[in-house]
């Protein structure tokens, strides 16, 4: 300890919660612009909330920096920046859901099951860290809770990463049915080209997300299975490099990239077979229950029942043409819509 009964073994940094706040206070104010300028609540409202959850967390890391010793503060702290890269990565979730709308036929999974199937695991995740947090925290555990609260955080932690890594291949899956199927080829005309190239941007821009978040996991895993005597939480700096800079490395390339700049609102409009008309169509349902697109994602019941075989975009000639180009952005739609 740095110091009597502090719950830091170091003493902790005044400044660099302020730097933080601030960074992604700015990052949050422009996010929330981007999200009034192009109607993207649905799609990427949660970014705004992901940054206020870290102001808050680094606000609070601030206010402990001056009482080390008080556990409510610390505990506040440490819990706020811990929640809020899941929320990040529930971006990636509902931004990988709309391209999938976007391109159906590729598609290897329906795509409003990618954030029910994601956002469900999180869940748990959320649900093992509160319990094993709670347990190691409480004052009043016995050494046998203590110890089950340590395997409940190890088991969230893994899980989070395991999660993660799913959507990552199921990610990968896509992007390699877009190569084969030429959606990414160069088209005939420049302007067709320029869209094309679009597709790979939202790709690439998941990957880096993915990659960013990934490795924060990665920390997380290595400091919960080195435990409260490890290097990670003898040492401060790594929390502001994985949970400091990293994820507002993530939110700023979002910033720069906004997803919605490439996507359309609508997630009944669609791409055609051909890689360059967009037309509107009735839109992907899943009229199955709730509860069993939760536990069979996939469809595998239906696969193998062959049930529903005969897909909306089988009868794209039906459809209204609403435009030329792959993903054209939500900002060219608007501006359209306009003249």
């Amino acid at each position: 300890m740095c110091c009597d009964e502090s719950l830091y073994p170091y003493s902790p940094s005044k400044s660099a919660p302020i730097i933080f706040l601030v960074a992604f206070l700015l990052s949050t104010l422009h996010h929330i612009w981007i999200n009034f300028r192009y109607k993207s609540w649905r799609v990427t409202g949660t970014l705004p909330w992901g940054g206020i959850v870290f102001i808050a967390g680094f606000a609070m890391r601030e206010v402990s920096a001056f009482y080390p010793k008080n556990l409510n503060i610390f505990i506040a702290s440490t819990v706020l920046i811990l929640v809020a890269p899941p929320v990040y990565a529930l971006v990636n979730y509902i931004v990988l859901g709309r391209t999938l709308y976007y391109v159906p036929q590729l598609s290897p999974i329906h795509p409003g099951r990618v954030i029910t199937t994601f956002c469900g695991l999180d869940v748990v995740v959320g649900i093992l860290t509160g319990n094993g947090g709670s347990r190691v925290a409480n004052a009043d555990a016995t050494p046998a809770d203590i110890k089950a609260g340590k395997g409940l955080l190890r088991a969230s932690i893994l899980l989070q990463l395991i999660s993660f890594f799913l959507f990552v291949l199921l990610e990968y899956v896509f992007h390699r049915r877009c190569i084969k199927a030429g959606i990414l080829d160069p088209k005939p005309s420049a302007e067709a080209t320029k869209n094309a190239s679009k597709v790979r941007r939202v790709l690439y821009l998941m990957y880096i997300s993915s990659i960013i978040i990934s490795s924060r996991h990665v920390f997380r895993v290595v400091d919960v299975f080195q435990g409260y005597t490890g290097y990670l939480e003898r040492h401060e700096w790594p929390l502001y490099v994985f949970d400091g800079a990293f994820m507002f490395a993530n939110a700023l390339i979002l910033n720069i990239w906004h997803p919605m700049t490439y996507l359309p609102n609508d997630n009944k409009t669609y791409l055609s077979k051909d890689g360059t008309t967009e037309r509107m169509g009735p839109g992907w349902e899943d009229k199955r229950p709730f509860l069993v697109t939760l536990f069979d994602p996939f469809d595998i019941a239906g696969i193998f029942m062959k049930r529903d075989q005969d897909k909306f975009w089988n009868h794209e000639a039906e459809h209204q043409v609403v435009g030329q180009g792959t993903l054209r952005s939500t900002k060219e739609r608007g501006a359209e819509s306009t003249v």
